[in-house]
C-alpha cells in the first residue's frame, strides 16, 4: 500500500510524493486522514521561502539559530509541508490493540498526507469526543497555541483584552479570552475577518487600516485607561508596537505571533520604555513555568475539544474553504495571492 504526501520542494512549488504504508506493529493503528488544515501563518512562510529555517538552523542544545552548514544548505524539501492540523479515522488496528476500534476518529499532527500510523496509546489519548464534528479535530495544535497564549496572559475576570490579528489563531484567542471573563477588543486590517470576531462575541472591533490611531481608540473605549492585556498574534512588528502603545501602565503584552525579518516598526524607546510594559513571549513548545505542574500539551488539546463539544468554542464555524487534497497547489496559490476572502482553508481527503 502507498499513501500520498504533499511537500514543498522549493519556494512556491508543491509536489505529491508516494510513501509506503508500513506494516502495523502489534500495538499500532493506521489512520486514514479526513481533513488537514492549512496554516496561513507558519506554513505560508515556508511556502514563500520567508521562514528563518530557509537560511538558518536551530541548535536545540544552545537554543539559538545559526547559519546553515554546507551539508544542510537548504530547508527544502519540506516534507508534509509542516502540516499540523490533522484528523483521521482508524482504518486498521494491530493484532494486540484493545482500546481502539476501526471507525474511531483521532486528531493530531502528521502533516498533509493521506494516512499515518500511531501507537494505540497516542490514539487513545487523542480520540475526538463523540458527537463533535470531525472537522473540529484539525484545531488541536492551533487551539493549544491559542490557549497557551491565554495561560501566558493570566487574564482576570472584568479585564479588557485587546487581540491583535483576527486570522484563525486570533479568532481562537479572542473567544478564549472572552470565556476567561474578559471584554475583548479585536483588531485587524480586514473587515471580513472582523465580521467573524463580532459574530463570536468580541465587544468591539477596530479596523487598523481605517482607524488611524488604534491605541487612542482603545484608550477611548476603556475610559482613558487602556487595555489591561494585549495579545499580539498577527506576527506583524507594527501590530506589536501598537499593542505596546494600547495597554495600561505596567500592562502585559503577550507576543504569540511568528515574526519574520526585522522589526522596523517597533520602537522600544517609546511607550515600552516609559510605561514599564511587560513583554511575554508565548510559543507552543513551552508552557508558563508556574503552570507546568498542572498543564501540559495534552490537557490544552483536550480542553479545546471539550469546549468545542459544549458549544462554547466555535471551531468548525471558522472553516471557509474545503479543497480536495489533489488541488492543494491551487489552495496555496489562493492564500499566497489572497485572491479570495478566506479564514480557515482545509484539505479534504
Amino acid at each position: 500500500m502507498t499513501a500520498q504526501r504533499l511537500d514543498f520542494i522549493a519556494p512556491k512549488e508543491v509536489a505529491f510524493a508516494a510513501i509506503d504504508d508500513n506494516k502495523l506493529e502489534a500495538k499500532e493503528v493506521r489512520l486514514t486522514t479526513l481533513y488537514s488544515g492549512i496554516s496561513a501563518g507558519t506554513q505560508l512562510t515556508a511556502y514563500r521561502g520567508m521562514n528563518p529555517f530557509v537560511k538558518k538552523q536551530f541548535n536545540p542544545e544552545q537554543r539559538i539559530f545559526t547559519d546553515r552548514i554546507e551539508e544542510e544548505s537548504s530547508l527544502y524539501p519540506v516534507r508534509g509541508c509542516w502540516g499540523y492540523e490533522e484528523v483521521g479515522v482508524v482504518s486498521e488496528i494491530g493484532s494486540a490493540v484493545n482500546a481502539i476500534k476501526e471507525g474511531d476518529v483521532v486528531y493530531g499532527t502528521w502533516g498533509h498526507k493521506s494516512s499515518h500510523v500511531v501507537t494505540e496509546d497516542f490514539a487513545r489519548d487523542h480520540l475526538l469526543p463523540q458527537g463533535l464534528d470531525p472537522l473540529a479535530g484539525i484545531y488541536s495544535q492551533m487551539g493549544a497555541i491559542a490557549l497557551n497564549a491565554i495561560l501566558d496572559a493570566d487574564i482576570h475576570i472584568g479585564e479588557t483584552v485587546a487581540v491583535y490579528g483576527q486570522g484563525v489563531p486570533g479568532q481562537l484567542v479572542a473567544q478564549l479570552a472572552r470565556l476567561n471573563g474578559a471584554e475583548v477588543i479585536a483588531i485587524d486590517l480586514d473587515d471580513y475577518r472582523l465580521g467573524f470576531s463580532e459574530r463570536f462575541g468580541a465587544a468591539h472591533t477596530i479596523n487598523s487600516r481605517n482607524c488611524g490611531d488604534v491605541a487612542s481608540r482603545i484608550k477611548e473605549l476603556t475610559g482613558g485607561r487602556g487595555a489591561d492585556i494585549a495579545i499580539e498574534i498577527s506576527g506583524a512588528s507594527g501590530a506589536l508596537h501598537e499593542a505596546i502603545r494600547s495597554v495600561v501602565y505596567n500592562g502585559r503584552v503577550v507576543t504569540a505571533g511568528f515574526y519574520q525579518g526585522g522589526a522596523k516598526d517597533l520602537y522600544l524607546g517609546e511607550e515600552f520604555h516609559h510605561n514599564r510594559v511587560q513583554l511575554i513571549g508565548s510559543q507552543i513548545s513551552g508552557i508558563n513555568l508556574q503552570l507546568t505542574n498542572r498543564w501540559d500539551r495534552l490537557r490544552m488539546e483536550r480542553t479545546i475539544m471539550e469546549l468545542a463539544l459544549s458549544g462554547r468554542l466555535k471551531l468548525s464555524e471558522l472553516v471557509t474553504h474545503q479543497v480536495p487534497f489533489e488541488q492543494a497547489a491551487e489552495a496555496y496559490r489562493m492564500l499566497d495571492a489572497n485572491t479570495e476572502k478566506s479564514l480557515q482553508v482545509v484539505l479534504k481527503f
